[in-house]
C-alpha cells in the first residue's frame, strides 16, 4: 500500500490494522471494530426537516473502513500504483509507456484521469495474460486437477478465519468467527465500502468525498465533473441497500435451514 502519494515507499499489509467505524453511518456503535468483532446494528436517523442529509450526524448506510485509522482507496488505480512503485515487470513498462505517450508526469495518476486510465491499462494487462492463465488451467485438468471448490468441515469448538483477495473494484475481505460448530459472526468489507465510506470520528473523508474536494465545475446546472469523478471508481452500492420495517425500525431477519 502507498501512503500520502509517496511512490518511493510501499508498505506491506498488516490485517490487524483493519477496522470499521460508524460515527456517520446509520448503525449503532461507539468505537472502531475489527471485522472479526464487527456488528451490524441499524440506527436510521433519517433526513432533516427540509429533506436533506444530516451531514454533521449520520448520513450513510456505508460503514467507514480504515487502515491504521486512515482511509484508503482501493481498485485498479491502487493496484497500478503499487505495481508501478515496486517496479513490477508488467505494470512499470505499461504505465511508463502511457505517461510517455501523453507527456504526463507520474503525479497525474492521482486523479480522475489516472483512475480511469488505470482501469483501461489493467484491462490491457489482463487481456495479454489471459491465454497463459487458460493454458495453466488446461494443464491442471490434464493432470487430474478438476476441483472447483474446497471441501471443509466447520470445527466443533471455537475458530476464526478470513479470506482476503482482489476483485475488479478493489480489495475484498471476509471475516468469520465460529462457535460450537456454527458461524457466530460474519463480516464482509467490500471495495465500494472502502471508497464510499463517510467521514470517521476524526473527520477523515472517504475516497469518494475526498476526490471531489476542489473540483471545478464548468456549469453549476450540469455538474458533469462530479459524475465523471465518481464514475471513475465504478461504484457498486448494493451492499448499502437495507430493508427496514418502517413501524419498528428493525431490519428484516430470515432463518435459512
Amino acid at each position: 500500500m502507498i501512503r500520502g502519494r509517496n511512490l518511493g515507499q510501499v508498505e506491506r499489509l498488516d490485517e490487524n490494522k483493519v477496522s470499521e467505524e460508524v460515527t456517520h453511518a446509520w448503525y449503532k456503535g461507539a468505537q472502531p471494530q475489527h471485522p472479526y468483532e464487527g456488528t451490524t446494528d441499524p440506527s436510521y436517523t433519517g433526513f432533516d426537516s427540509a429533506g436533506h442529509l444530516k451531514g454533521e450526524e449520520k448520513y450513510s448506510w456505508c460503514k467507514a473502513p480504515r487502515y491504521a485509522g486512515q482511509p484508503f482507496e482501493v481498485g485498479p488505480l491502487a493496484r497500478c500504483l503499487v505495481g508501478y512503485a515496486q517496479g513490477d515487470k508488467n505494470f512499470k513498462p505499461l504505465i511508463d509507456d502511457f505517461l510517455s505517450k501523453h507527456q504526463l508526469p507520474a503525479t497525474v495518476l492521482f486523479s480522475t484521469l489516472g483512475r480511469t486510465a488505470a482501469r483501461a491499462l489493467e484491462t490491457k494487462l489482463i487481456a495479454e495474460q489471459a491465454d497463459a492463465w487458460v493454458e495453466e488451467l488446461v494443464q491442471n485438468i490434464r493432470f487430474g486437477d478438476t476441483l472447483t471448490w474446497t471441501r471443509c468441515k466447520l470445527p466443533a469448538g471455537e475458530a476464526k478465519g478470513r479470506g482476503l483477495t482482489e476483485v475488479p473494484r478493489g480489495a475484498l475481505g471476509h471475516w468469520l468467527r465460529i462457535e460450537d460448530g456454527v458461524i457466530a459472526n460474519y463480516q464482509a468489507v467490500v471495495p465500494s465500502t472502502w471508497n464510499c465510506s463517510p467521514r470517521d470520528a476524526a473527520g477523515h473523508r472517504g475516497p469518494y468525498e475526498e476526490s471531489l474536494i476542489g473540483t471545478k465545475l464548468a456549469n453549476l446546472d450540469q455538474p458533469l465533473e462530479i459524475l465523471r469523478t465518481i464514475h471513475s471508481f465504478d461504484p457498486c452500492m448494493a451492499c448499502a441497500v437495507h430493508i427496514i420495517d418502517p413501524r419498528t425500525s428493525q431490519i428484516r431477519k430470515f432463518k435459512v435451514a
